[in-house]
């Protein structure tokens, strides 16, 4: 079992930056891959990127690609979505996932955290 808990989020401009962490407990966080998901109100969870366990590849949704970076410090049981030239379509609940597939589909990851908000106003 994976405990992940995210922080970080919050209401901000666009154009500026924000760092979304994901503090992992339980079992060994670098057992596992690691992605970010978001979901905006009424429309369907939505892949951002992924981490793979020992952070040697990573994958990017083109909507963020270039603007956001995902990494990990598997010393520190932590994930981290680093976002920069927020845009309010970036506005959503970002979720952290952590599972043992490095994968595209919210199915490919077991475990959830409760979701941080990002909010981007114009």
């Amino acid at each position: 079992q994976v405990q992940l808990v995210e922080s970080g989020g919050g209401l901000v401009q666009a154009g500026v930056s924000l760092r979304l962490s994901c503090a992992a407990s339980g079992r060994t966080f670098s057992s596992y891959a690691m992605a970010w998901f978001r979901q905006a109100p009424g429309k369907e969870r939505e892949f951002v990127a992924a981490i793979s366990r020992s952070s040697g590849s990573t994958v990017y949704a083109d909507s963020v690609k270039g603007r956001f970076t995902i990494s990990r410090d598997n010393a520190k049981n932590t994930g981290y979505l680093q976002m920069n030239s927020l845009k309010p379509e970036d506005t959503a609940v970002y979720y952290c996932a952590a599972g043992s597939s490095y994968s595209y589909s919210p199915r490919g990851y077991v475990y959830w955290g409760q979701g941080t908000q990002v909010t981007v106003s114009s």
